[in-house]
Order: C-alpha cells, then sequence, then structure tokens
C-alpha cells in the first residue's frame, strides 16, 4: 500500500482529524524536518560552501589586513596554458591537459553543469597558430597568477581552511538530524494471514554551548497500522530532553572553544601565508624572467663576437697569404673563430633551456612557442649606456701625465660611498624595523608560539578530575491524540565523577606540550634572525651590484678601446692577432658583465622589497613597489 493510501487510512480512522492543534504542529514540524534535510542537490550544497568560504576569507581579509580584495578559487577555464595546447598545436596525452571541464564525466557523476567552462581571463594575449607569443614582465606576473600550479594550490588552501572554520563552527550550531523507517511485515503463521505496516520517525537538535554544557531534544513517533487481518491502530509518541555540564575537566569556555578559536586562527595564517606567497611568488617570476633577458643578451653578444671572430680569421688569412703574416698567427685565429663558435652554441641552448624552464614556472607547456619583450632588458641596458657616457676611468694615474705617481707610492683604498645609492639603499637599523614589522611569516611565527601556550592549558586541563552534571526527560504518549503529558514521564540526575588515578597519557602529552612549546618559541626565534640576516644580505647585493654597476662601465669603456687600438696596432703591424683576440675576448666579457650587474641590481631591489614585506601584489599578480617616502609617513603596511 502506498503512503497516500496510508493517510487516507489515518483519516478515516481518525487518527489525524482527532489530534490536537498540538499534535497537528508536532506533525508539520516533523514533516518538515524528515523532508528538508533531503531536498538539496549536490550543486547547492557546494554552492553553500562557496558563499560560506567567501564570506570566511573576506571577513578574515579585512580584518588583518584591512583591506578587501576579490578571492576565488575558481580559475576561468579557458586559460592561456589551453589556448597555447590548442591553438598551436602542441602534443597532449589526454583530456586532462586541457582542464577539468573538458573531463568524460564518469557514470553517476553528481553534477551535470560542473565543471562548467568559464570565460577566459586570459584574452589579453591572444594566441596566433604558428606565431611565438610576445610576453612582457608584467605580462607573465598576471599569467602566473593564472596559470601556475602552485599559486592554484596556495589559493585552495586558503579555501580548505575556511571550510575547516565552518566546520568548527558548526559544532556551536542547532544541529538537525531526521530519520524515517517503514517496515512492512506479513505474518502467515495466523489465519488469516496478516500484513502489518510499522512506520516510525524521529527528529532531534542538539546545541553545544561555548561554556560546555551540551542540550539534546528529541521526538520520535512511531506508527502502526494493521492493514490486513481486521486489527487496530496505534500511534506513539516519545519526546526525550537531556542536558550534561562539565564542572572540572573540559569545562570553561577557553578549553572548549578551543579547536574553533585554532580554526580561526589557521585562516588568518593561511591568508598572510598567502599574501606572503604571491610577493615571493612575483620576484621569483621576476628573477627568472630577467635570467631569460640577460642570457638572450649574453647570446646576442655571443652572435657578435663569433661574427668578429670569423672576420679576424679571414683577415689573418688574407695577410698571411701576402706573406705579411705568420701562419701560427692564422692558426691562433682560426682556433679564436672555433671556440667563439662554441660559445655561440652553447648560449643558444643554454638560452633555449633557461626559456623553457620559465615557461613552466608560470604555467604554461614547455614547448609553447613564447618569446619575452626584450624591452624591459632595454631599458636597464639605457641606464648602462647613459652610465657609460658619463664613465672615465676614475683612477687618473692610469691616464698619460706627467703627475702620475710613482709605482712604488702609497695606494690609498677608497670604500664604496652613498652618494650615488639607489632609493632603496635605506640605513640596515631601519630596513631591520620594517621587516620586523611587516613580515607576515614571522607574524604566523609569534602567533604559533601563542597557540603553543594555549595547547599547554589545553594539556593541563586533561589531568584534572572528571565532574559532570546530567540530567534527562522522557515523555510518551499512546494515546491517539498524540499528546505527550508531563505526568506520564520518567526523569533523571546525574552526577558523575572521574577520579584523575590513572593519567600516564595525559601527563606525556602535558610534558610534550611544554617541549613544543619551547620548540616553537626556537623556531620564532630562529625566523627573527633568518629575516635579519636576508635583509643585511640584500642591503649588501644592492652595494654590490651598484658598484659593480660601475666598475663593469668602465671595464666595457676601456675594453671596447682595446679593441680599437689593438686593430690599428694589428694593422700597422706593432702587435700579433693573439693580443686582438684578447682584447675581442676581454670585450665579451665586459659586455656580458655589465648587463649581469644591472640585473643583479633590479633583482637585488626586488628581493629586498620581499623580505622586508612591503611589495603589494594584487589580486592578477601585478606589484606596487614600495617608496621609500612611506617610511616619513609610517605607512610601510
Amino acid at each position: 500500500m502506498e503512503d497516500r493510501d496510508l493517510l487516507v487510512d489515518m483519516r478515516r480512522t481518525g487518527f489525524i482529524g482527532s489530534a490536537s492543534p498540538l499534535s497537528a504542529r508536532t506533525w508539520v514540524m516533523l514533516a518538515l524536518a524528515l523532508v528538508g534535510t533531503g531536498c538539496r542537490s549536490p550543486s547547492q550544497h557546494r554552492r553553500k560552501a562557496d558563499t560560506t568560504a567567501y564570506k570566511i576569507i573576506g571577513d578574515t581579509r579585512q580584518q588583518v589586513l584591512g583591506k578587501a580584495e576579490p578571492f576565488t578559487i575558481e580559475r576561468p577555464s579557458d586559460i592561456l596554458r589551453r589556448r597555447l595546447l590548442v591553438e598551436q598545436d602542441l602534443p597532449r596525452s589526454s583530456e586532462a591537459s586541457l582542464g577539468t571541464d573538458k573531463l568524460k564525466p564518469p557514470k553517476h557523476w553528481p553534477e551535470e553543469d560542473f565543471p562548467a567552462a568559464h570565460p577566459s581571463g586570459d584574452v589579453n594575449w591572444p594566441v596566433e597558430p604558428n606565431k611565438p607569443l610576445r610576453l612582457s614582465l608584467n605580462d607573465v606576473l598576471q599569467i602566473g597568477a593564472r596559470n601556475s600550479a602552485d599559486y592554484q594550490n596556495q589559493k585552495e588552501g586558503v579555501f580548505r581552511a575556511a571550510l575547516e572554520l565552518d566546520l568548527q563552527r558548526n559544532n556551536f550550531r542547532n544541529i538537525f538530524r531526521s530519520t524515517a523507517n517503514s517496515q512492512l511485515s506479513t505474518d502467515t503463521t495466523r489465519d488469516p494471514t496478516q500484513t502489518r505496516l510499522a512506520t516510525s520517525g524521529s527528529a532531534d537538535v542538539t546545541r553545544t554551548l561555548k561554556n560546555g554544557m551540551d542540550l539534546t531534544g528529541a521526538l520520535a513517533v512511531d506508527l502502526a497500522s494493521l492493514l490486513a487481518g481486521g486489527a487496530g491502530s496505534s500511534l506513539g509518541l516519545t519526546g526525550d530532553a537531556s542536558v550534561s555540564i562539565p564542572l572540572l575537566r573540559g569545562a570553561g569556555r577557553e578549553i572548549v572553544t578551543e579547536p574553533l578559536t585554532q580554526a580561526e586562527r589557521n585562516v588568518m595564517y593561511q591568508i598572510w601565508n598567502f599574501e606572503r606567497y604571491k610577493r615571493t611568488f612575483a620576484v621569483t617570476i621576476a628573477r627568472d624572467y630577467f635570467t631569460v633577458l640577460r642570457q638572450m643578451d649574453s647570446l646576442a653578444n655571443a652572435k657578435a663576437n663569433y661574427r668578429s671572430a670569423v672576420q679576424s680569421a679571414r683577415w689573418s688569412r688574407r695577410r698571411a697569404d701576402a706573406g705579411r703574416m705568420a701562419e701560427i698567427q692564422v692558426d691562433q685565429a682560426v682556433q679564436r673563430e672555433l671556440s667563439a663558435r662554441n660559445q655561440w652554441i652553447s648560449a643558444e641552448e643554454q638560452f633555449k633551456g633557461r626559456l623553457d624552464s620559465f615557461k613552466t614556472s608560470i604555467g604554461l607547456p614547455a614547448d609553447a612557442q613564447i618569446e619575452l619583450d626584450p624591452n624591459d632588458l632595454a631599458q636597464l641596458k639605457e641606464r648602462s649606456s647613459e652610465l657609460r657616457e658619463k664613465t672615465v676611468v676614475s683612477n687618473s694615474e692610469y691616464q698619460p701625465s706627467e703627475s702620475a705617481p710613482p709605482a712604488d707610492a702609497p695606494v690609498d683604498l677608497v670604500p664604496p660611498s652613498s652618494v650615488d645609492a639607489g632609493p632603496l639603499e635605506i640605513e640596515p637599523s631601519v630596513a631591520t624595523r620594517l621587516a620586523l614589522e611587516n613580515r607576515l611569516d614571522l607574524r604566523v611565527a609569534v602567533g604559533n608560539v601563542y597557540d603553543a601556550q594555549r595547547q599547554v592549558i589545553v594539556a593541563a586541563d586533561a589531568l584534572k578530575a572528571g565532574l559532570n552534571l546530567g540530567g534527562s526527560a522522557t515523555l510518551i504518549s499512546n494515546d491517539n491524540d498524540g499528546r505527550l503529558r508531563m505526568d506520564g514521564g520518567r526523569y533523571s540526575a546525574l552526577l558523575s565523577v572521574d577520579l584523575p588515578i590513572e593519567r600516564t597519557r595525559e601527563r606525556n602529552t602535558y610534558r610534550t606540550s611544554l617541549i613544543s612549546l619551547e620548540r616553537t618559541v626556537r623556531s620564532a626565534q630562529t625566523l627573527e634572525d633568518q629575516i635579519k640576516l636576508a635583509i643585511s644580505n640584500d642591503l649588501r647585493s644592492l652595494l654590490e651590484s651598484r658598484e659593480s654597476r660601475k666598475i663593469q662601465a668602465q671595464s666595457v669603456v676601456v675594453a671596447e678601446k682595446r679593441v680599437r687600438s689593438s686593430q690599428l696596432f694589428l694593422e700597422a703591424g706593432r702587435i700579433q692577432i693573439r693580443d686582438l683576440l684578447d682584447a675581442q675576448d676581454a670585450l665579451l666579457s665586459a659586455q656580458n658583465a655589465l648587463t649581469t650587474a644591472f640585473v643583479n641590481y633590479r633583482i637585488a631591489e626586488l628581493e629586498l622589497q620581499r623580505d622586508l614585506d612591503v611589495l603589494k601584489v594584487n589580486e592578477k599578480g601585478l606589484w606596487t613597489e614600495f617608496s621609500p617616502e612611506e617610511i616619513k609617513h609610517g605607512s610601510t603596511t
């Protein structure tokens, strides 16, 4: 018999019609509880989880960072990686190479529309078949934030911490549960055969208060109806309520809410770690980007050097054929040509390797057709050209002069000055103070110390005796009106004591918590020392790179002059071909060293801002650099 037939039978026999208003409301509430718990689809549950987690993340970001910023773990499906694979027809192993939304859903997949294809967030970089895609520094920063797998993992770590916090909060909410059972039984030992349908349902609510009190209320309905055999029907209604209050062990808001407190702090830590990661990621991408450009410049220098070596070998061959140069000098020029060719091939392969490695670091296929915009390096080289134009060999004693000091004259070593120091070459004490104020990982480390202190308190609480006060009430009604009567109930009170006789496990846990506290303090101290060391090294790198720029600019000027002079002297027969070849080698080394010095200085600026935690990176992966003027106004965070 179907359920609607059962309801008709209940109305006919008067079970529903004779119910009191209280009983009717009870039935309605029970029906809503039974139906409401199972009516949500997986997609609705997912959207509810997203809404809750994003709100937690938004609120926590505002609290710990003082700013709101868009945050989502749903990245566009048509990212640049996919479009490169498709448009450039790159090899791929399966549909997984293109993204989750391209996978074939297996049998019983819960959501037909998930994962759905999202509009591309990388439309700023159109891909053309059989044509390399040129990317600038700003481009690769944004692409890395979209395509990097590690970047996505970091974002999902924040999201999962928010879900864990929601789960801990749920422990202090009203928890509703409901069940329903129907049993159909047939008894053939009787005459006539009897068939019976028994239906029961229950609904309960529990609530844990933050002082440790547990409250439980339950309502159970047992409806038995004989559908055959001519027997009657019965309706049973049971209500239960219980309370449990810890008085010693496990009592107190700090002990009860410790998992919730830790979950809240974990969300805060994850947000701090993600902000720190964004800055580290951006600087790492920039360093790799400039490293590839530096290798590109070295390749260009190697090409120019190879051409020069070929020309020198040809020139020496003609001079030797004319009897104006010894054959041994021709051999030297040929050896120089072969060496230059080897350097050129080596530089080209190193460039390709670094470029492929860089592609993977920003989440793109290693075989994608990508080229980097050399304009970012050109800007640095413009500064080097300006420096070279202003360069005059500082030590005048090396210039032709009647006043040149004798060789045995005392030599005064002049240390680097701060006259031409960059804006980020600030005082070490000021830099250290900025780092200690702004480093987010240090905040996490200090927070872990307070967490370890709370764990000591929780472990000490477990050493106490257990003393719980409880009570329960059960009301039962077997009447057809379904009323619960106070005079027909059972009531009980309980006081339980657990004496702290055996506490070996708890004792060891308490001692371990003290050791963990010491370790956590040492970790914070170590990180603080490492930060100070990193800041000192960054400032030294800035100074060294700045001085290296000047030295290498002078070296390039001298090397260029040496090549020009060697060519003239060689044509005049005053030197040998080896002298010109040495001068050309020196020029190549000086050119590469000058580019390296400028790149190193730029990277040192970024690394200092990273280690100070003053480099601001937005949700797109783009940065806003720190201005030392902010120190005067106190706005360094």
